[in-house]
């Protein structure tokens, strides 16, 4: 297959997802087509891990040595605002975080070391469920994952609107932050908004707690660490002329060290306790981990570099980017083995890659698809070169 051909391949491939997007494990047609070509390009493949997850394995030479490349399959519940031919035929579902492009690159990457073989060992196409929820990693681990289909290291490729197309950036340590989503309720005593005296308003109290929950980076966190507290949400059960009896406040922190997840819980359920309590309510905080931070593994970072050097060039290669504030369940994968993930630039121009993730009119670029395919290919031949 010539390489316009196969690039082709690689669009067609990504349109199709684009324009048929399912959510966190109900990605049963998405892994039903993985599998189908997985299969037709001649990999094992094994269906149904973790729920939707597939795994397909390419074996070459007599090594036990295996490395796994991860793309993700959901999509996200948003309406795609966008007049494109290969736009969204599923209403209020969308692939606006490139997932289409990454699982693309992935199926591109498996046919081109069918036919460029020359490596020793066994390369894991893992493709996961359910990323946005952050629950799709955790569940192929729990159904055997790295058991059934063992490694020696895993690496994802994650594309990065407002970084130039086609450039590779990754670091060793820390290079995407955790994640915690917190609900704090607040119980009043509503009634009749001309009489506040014999009301407690909760109203009133959250936007103290709000207001409060501000100083906890500023004023508890040691300024050289990074940390981020936001309330991005507020419901109540009140209504223009009655003042609620409950409002609930929403939102999440991140951060890159684990101790600073357990400080920002602390200071959120004090602060919120005592100002609640102030005022005569009654508080409850549920505070939930969802992401861990990404920690690259030093020598998988090395790796990933010289292999964006040979792939890209020194002046599109950065082996010690800056670390985001946003987060991947790719994390937990790292728990258990050597892991290392990769930014690709997606461009910088609205409409050519520029618009930001989990946007209603985001797009994956078209243009680098065959930059992960080639990343990919290298990986795998520096990883278990023959």
């Amino acid at each position: 297959m010539g390489i316009n051909n196969a690039h082709e391949r690689l669009i067609a491939w990504r349109h199709h997802f684009h324009r048929r997007p399912e959510t966190a494990f109900n990605e049963q047609r998405t892994a039903r087509h993985i599998a189908a070509e997985l299969r037709a390009i001649g990999l094992e493949v094994e269906e149904g891990i973790g729920g939707t997850g597939v795994v397909g394995t390419l074996r070459r030479g007599t090594s036990g040595r295996a490395v796994a490349l991860r793309a993700e399959m959901d999509g996200l519940t948003l309406t795609e605002v966008a007049d494109r031919e290969h736009g969204s035929t599923v209403p209020g579902v969308m692939h606006a975080c490139g997932h289409d492009g990454h699982m693309a690159m992935l199926l591109g990457a498996a046919s081109a070391l069918v036919d460029a073989g020359d490596f020793n060992g066994a390369v894991r196409f893992i493709f996961q469920p359910a990323e946005e929820h952050g629950l799709g990693a955790r569940a192929m681990l729990d159904d055997g994952l790295f058991t059934r289909f063992p490694v020696d290291a895993v690496y994802g490729l994650h594309n990065i609107p407002g970084l130039t197309a086609g450039h590779l950036h990754t670091r060793a340590g820390a290079v995407m932050a955790g994640e915690d989503n917190f609900v704090i309720r607040i119980h009043g005593r509503g009634g009749h908004a001309s009489r506040p005296q014999d009301l407690v308003d909760p109203l009133i109290v959250a936007a103290e707690i709000i207001t409060a929950l501000q100083t906890v980076v500023s004023r508890s966190v040691d300024p050289l660490t990074p940390a981020v507290v936001s309330c991005t949400e507020i419901t109540t059960d009140g209504t223009r002329n009655a003042v609620p009896s409950t409002v609930v406040i929403s939102g999440d922190t991140r951060t890159f060290s684990n101790d600073v997840r357990a400080l920002l819980e602390r200071r959120m359920r004090s602060i919120s306790e005592n100002i609640s309590a102030a005022h005569g309510a009654i508080c409850d905080v549920t505070y939930l981990n969802s992401f861990q931070p990404t920690i690259n593994d030093t020598r998988c970072a090395t790796v990933a570099t010289k292999v964006a050097l040979d792939v890209a060039g020194a002046n599109k290669t950065n082996g010690a980017c800056a670390p985001i504030m946003a987060s991947e369940d790719f994390a937990v994968y790292g728990t258990e083995v050597p892991a290392c993930f990769v930014f690709l630039g997606n461009g910088t121009e609205t409409g050519r890659g520029g618009t930001p993730l989990h946007s209603h009119d985001y797009d994956f670029n078209d243009d680098i698809l065959q930059v992960g395919v080639d990343f990919y290919v290298a990986l795998v031949h520096e990883e278990l070169s023959a």
